[in-house]
C-alpha cells in the first residue's frame, strides 16, 4: 500500500529559471539559439547565450590573429541576437544575456552552466564528422548528467 504525503506548494519553482545555449556562429548553433529562445520565452526564463572563445596557443605561435578573430565572432553573435530580439519586440519579450567564456567548448559550457546555475542546456548538433567517433560536445554534456540537454539538429 502506498503511503500518501501531502503535497507542498512551492512558490515560483515551476519550470526553468535559466536556459543556457551554446553559440559559435554555426548554422546548428544558431538553430539552437532560436529553439532555446522559444523555450525561454514560453517558460519566462532567462536565456543565457554562451560563446566559448577558444584558446589556441599553437595559432598564436604561427602569428594567427586568433584572439581578434574570436572576439569578432562574439561581437557578430551579439549583434545578430540583438537584431533578432529588436525585430520581435512588441510581439514577445525575451530576457537574455550574452556571456563569453574561454577554453574548449565542453569545459567552457560546463563552467558557464555551473556559474549561471542553468536549469537546462541547449546545443546544436556537431557538424564535424570526426565527432561521431570521438564524441561531440553534446554527447559529453549528456553523459555528465547534470542538466537536461537538448540537442538541436
Amino acid at each position: 500500500m502506498m503511503e500518501k504525503h501531502p503535497q507542498r506548494f512551492e512558490r515560483g519553482t515551476d519550470g526553468p529559471k535559466v536556459i543556457l545555449v551554446g553559440a559559435d556562429g554555426s548554422d546548428s548553433s544558431m538553430r539552437a539559439v532560436a529553439y532555446a529562445a522559444g523555450l525561454a520565452r514560453r517558460q519566462n526564463a532567462l536565456l543565457a547565450v554562451v560563446y566559448v572563445q577558444p584558446v589556441m596557443a599553437a595559432g598564436a605561435a604561427f602569428g594567427a590573429p586568433v584572439a581578434a578573430t574570436t572576439r569578432e565572432i562574439a561581437d557578430e553573435l551579439v549583434a545578430e541576437i540583438r537584431e533578432a530580439t529588436e525585430r520581435l519586440k512588441g510581439i514577445f519579450e525575451l530576457r537574455w544575456e550574452f556571456r563569453t567564456f574561454h577554453g574548449d567548448p565542453y569545459n567552457g559550457l560546463v563552467k558557464a552552466a555551473d556559474e549561471l546555475k542553468a536549469d537546462a542546456v541547449v546545443v546544436g548538433a556537431s557538424e564535424q564528422a570526426g565527432h561521431r567517433i570521438v564524441g561531440s560536445v553534446a554527447v559529453r554534456l549528456v553523459k555528465v548528467g547534470r542538466w537536461p540537454v537538448t540537442v538541436v539538429p
